[in-house]
């Protein structure tokens, strides 16, 4: 089955230093080479920051947009792994493997289950 984990972290002006960031990069990297090797990985992205995001809403019926998120919160979605799973447990084991998991009060990964749809009539 496969599991969506969402990651969550709080952006900070300027964004991480350097080394900080660079060790972010190569935790992702091990975890990327990882998950590849034992053949769950399905596909991954890292967002752009929140400051780059532009929100469709319905209002009265139109649709309007608006820049940035939705909704202010202190942590904002910042990328996502989708892993091929035998269940549920499988998919927790590998978010808490995740170098942006609830440490320090850093960030949180939620998991989700992704629902199978039939394939687009063409």
């Amino acid at each position: 089955m496969l599991y969506m984990l969402l990651i969550y972290s709080q952006e900070t002006e300027g964004g991480p230093s350097h080394d900080v960031a660079e060790q972010a990069i190569q935790a992702h990297q091990a975890f990327m080479d990882e998950t590849r090797d034992k053949g769950v990985l399905r596909g991954l992205a890292a967002l752009r920051s929140t400051a780059s995001a532009t929100t469709v809403r319905s209002r009265d019926g139109k649709k309007i947009t608006l820049d940035g998120p939705f909704a202010e919160t202190k942590e904002q979605l910042a990328g996502y792994y989708l892993l091929d799973c035998e269940n549920l447990d499988e998919a927790l084991e590998w978010a808490k493997r995740l170098p942006s998991s609830c440490k320090g009060g850093e960030g949180c990964v939620e998991v989700r289950p992704v629902s199978d749809f039939p394939p687009p009539m063409v």
